[in-house]
């Protein structure tokens, strides 16, 4: 059976790829001038597979599966113009973070713009040109339908992406979306010159919060110890394939960053930050996040706001 992916960004050509492997794939963006060439420009050095159909005409994805290898903050949107034509399919939310909007994930969107569709979220420790070169890959597949998630699980496995499935669609969801707000604290840590030591602390007190705003959000605590909660958090805080964590070195050191570049943790901290104060959760670092990606407050009063916190049990 083919899929589709909606969304021809780096990692929506990567799975595009990757899925090749297993039959026709067709891959949908807004700019696919570069269709003929067969080389997308955000995966140099990737040529696309022959059974891969590049189109950006949506009336062409006619599969039953499709991936919405969309930013989050680009999710509703589409959904709100296109949602109807997806309805009553399988949808793969491929998406990390949180709409700044409505404060939800994107399953949450999905189901309400689609409403009689199965909707599954895609997600998990993986860098874009890890999965197209064909090396291995573990993710998790959350759907909270236990049937169409093992559906789903072998029709999306492939030769290099191992997936695990679990019913917590809210847990595989917020370890993907904040992973990324942590990511940033620990590239401003190394940016700042503040130490490797820095940024172990930043990854540890970053996981509590996540597990803080997790639990509020009624998810499971083991999912955010598994592959899309700390698996995706170590890979994204200690790599500088990762875009927060480069965006998170220039905010430390001090330089601009490449605003082309779509860095999804910065308006996702800005989403959490406005859901602590709403759910009345102590979440420092990610406040503190959003306010460094606001410009409201400097690297130095972000340390001495975190060193001035009152000692307390870990």
């Amino acid at each position: 059976m083919s899929v589709a992916v909606i969304g021809a960004g780096a990692f929506g050509t990567a799975l595009a790829v990757s899925l090749a492997a297993k039959g026709p794939v067709t891959l949908w963006g807004r700019d696919t001038g570069w269709s003929e060439s067969r080389e997308n420009p955000r995966l140099p050095g990737v040529t696309l597979p022959a059974n891969i159909h590049v189109t950006s005409d949506l009336a062409q994805i006619t599969q039953q599966t499709v991936l919405l290898a969309l930013p989050a903050q680009s999710l509703g949107g589409f959904l709100a113009a296109e949602g109807a034509r997806l309805d009553g399919r399988n949808l793969v939310s491929c998406a990390k973070g949180i709409d700044l909007g409505t404060l939800e994930g994107p399953s949450v969107l999905i189901r309400a713009a689609c409403p009689a569709a199965i909707v599954a979220v895609l997600t998990g420790p993986s860098f874009a040109a890890d999965i197209a070169r064909g090396l291995p890959t573990a993710l998790t597949l959350a759907c909270a339908d236990a049937d169409a998630a093992k559906a789903l699980q072998h029709q999306l496995s492939t030769p290099n992406l191992r997936l695990y499935r679990t019913t917590d669609v809210a847990g595989a969801e917020m370890g993907g979306a904040l992973k990324n707000v942590i990511a940033i604290a620990a590239g401003a840590a190394i940016g700042a010159g503040y130490g490797d030591s820095a940024r172990a602390a930043v990854i540890t007190r970053g996981f509590a919060e996540m597990q803080r705003l997790a639990a509020a959000m009624q998810a499971q605590p083991e999912t955010l110890a598994g592959l899309s909660g700390l698996g995706d958090l170590v890979l994204t805080c200690t790599s500088e394939q990762s875009r927060n964590f480069r965006y998170g070195q220039a905010l430390g050191a001090g330089r601009d960053f490449d605003a082309r570049t779509t860095v999804e943790g910065a308006a996702t901290a800005r989403a959490v930050a406005a859901l602590a104060a709403r759910l009345g959760l102590d979440l420092p670092i990610s406040t503190l996040i959003a306010g460094l990606a606001e410009g409201r407050i400097a690297m130095e009063q972000a340390l001495q706001i975190l060193l001035n916190r009152p000692l307390k049990e870990e």
